[in-house]
């Protein structure tokens, strides 16, 4: 198994961790793309830890980076699990809440696009593994999912550092936030009360 493109397409390619992170929060995404607000983007952490002979072990194939310009998308899978010639991806997650979320769904879903592109047979369930309950959970990738993900790269690709994200629809989200002192919700919803419009910080001037 190859990568479907080469890794020079990686400028042009969305990492598959953004998919989560976009649809967790577009505005905290922004800062972290456009000011490195974590100190180190997310896209040359994930860089350095490319594979591009995978560890095999057993029924497992271990940490595969992919890269399709036709899905404009590029990641490393942590695990595909090989089972009579299917090949299945496994996302691990720590979950301290014991669940997962839609945008866990979609970013498996990412994954799995990836690698049916890659092997040219379909992909259409994945696992996501949880820590915090040691259990796995098996997720049929659907059409809505594929076109979650579809929306989505255009969305990140479409991004420009001029135009911020609205405020978040959930404030909570922003509790423990590491972009909240760039974002500045509470202080952006009470200066400029109109950019709070239709968001829950509307209820928070």
């Amino acid at each position: 198994m190859t990568p479907a493109n080469s890794v020079t397409d990686h400028d042009e390619c969305v990492h598959v961790s953004a998919l989560n992170e976009y649809l967790y929060c577009p505005r905290r995404f922004y800062y972290q793309r456009y000011h490195d607000e974590m100190g180190t983007p997310y896209e040359l952490v994930d860089g350095r830890s490319k594979h591009e002979n995978a560890a095999q072990r057993g029924d497992w194939i271990n940490e595969r980076y992919l890269s399709d310009s036709s899905l404009g998308l590029h990641g490393k899978i942590d695990i595909i699990e090989s089972k009579d010639g299917v090949l299945t991806p496994i996302e691990r997650k720590r979950a301290e809440s014991g669940g997962y979320y839609t945008n866990d769904e979609v970013q498996l879903a990412g994954y799995c696009m990836l690698l049916s592109n890659a092997i040219g047979e379909p992909v259409n369930v994945g696992y996501i593994y949880l820590y915090s309950t040691d259990q796995r959970h098996s997720i049929r990738i659907t059409e809505d999912h594929r076109q979650a993900v579809t929306k989505i790269v255009d969305q990140i690709q479409s991004m420009s550092a001029t135009n911020i994200p609205p405020l978040t629809d959930n404030p909570d989200k922003c509790d423990a936030c590491s972009a909240r002192e760039y974002c500045m919700p509470a202080e952006t919803a009470k200066l400029e009360p109109e950019k709070a419009h239709g968001t829950g910080w509307e209820d928070e001037i």
